[in-house]
């Protein structure tokens, strides 16, 4: 597999991997720079592939680099990347998805329920599956919650990760109107089952609204 490191050089964090005649695959977009003998490949999707990025909004292509040297994902943001070791699948966040070790399958996976919609989280989310390196971006520090036949409520979009195990559904916190007009919460996400989830502390609408204000303050 190839080398991958979280670097952070003056206060700007970038990925990092090493290639030694290995393959990574990336998002779309998230390539800052690479340096060596690497070339990139994309592979056209299937139809169905195709079809299916467009109801859902995700990336159709996922650039292929290939090599030696070395390629380095960003450009930096006020967030947080963090490398995760995955055996199984995972379910990612929105918009969380950076570079994976080559054997990792990326694709969509559907939430069920339309009162996803009001959570934050969308129908669509990114599903990584397999035996590897998975990186991620977050507003930042990961916490782990490790949940064994337990039940997780999160308030807003903090789930960056989860074992795709779990059971998943957004959920009115309280019961009767007083409840939940008093509480002032709306819709929470609950997770269930036994398996990991990741938590950030900040919700990721709120970072990319900072993000955006960086950018054109630049």
């Amino acid at each position: 597999m190839a080398n991958i490191e979280i670097i952070d050089t003056e206060g700007m964090k970038m990925v990092k991997v090493t290639l030694n005649g290995e393959s990574i695959r990336s998002e779309s977009g998230a390539l800052h720079y690479m340096q060596g003998d690497i070339e990139m490949q994309t592979k056209a999707p299937s139809v169905g592939g195709f079809l299916k990025s467009m109801v859902s909004g995700e990336e159709i292509f996922r650039p292929i680099y290939k090599g030696r040297g070395e390629v380095y994902f960003g450009p930096p943001t006020l967030g947080e990347y963090h490398i995760l070791e995955i055996e199984g699948e995972m379910i990612l966040d929105q918009g969380a998805y950076v570079c994976s070790d080559i054997d990792i399958e990326v694709g969509v996976f559907r939430n069920k329920g339309m009162a996803m919609l009001a959570s934050g989280e969308g129908l669509f989310q990114t599903s990584v599956k397999g035996k590897g390196n998975v990186v991620v971006k977050s507003q930042g520090p990961l916490k782990i919650i490790h949940l064994d036949n337990d039940t997780l409520t999160v308030d807003g979009s903090f789930a960056v990760a989860r074992d795709a195990s779990l059971q998943f559904t957004t959920q009115m916190l309280g019961k009767g109107a007083l409840s939940k007009i008093a509480g002032g919460e709306g819709f929470v996400n609950v997770i269930q089952g036994t398996g990991r989830v990741y938590l950030a502390p900040v919700p990721n609408k709120l970072m990319t609204i900072m993000n955006g204000m960086y950018s054109f303050q630049q």
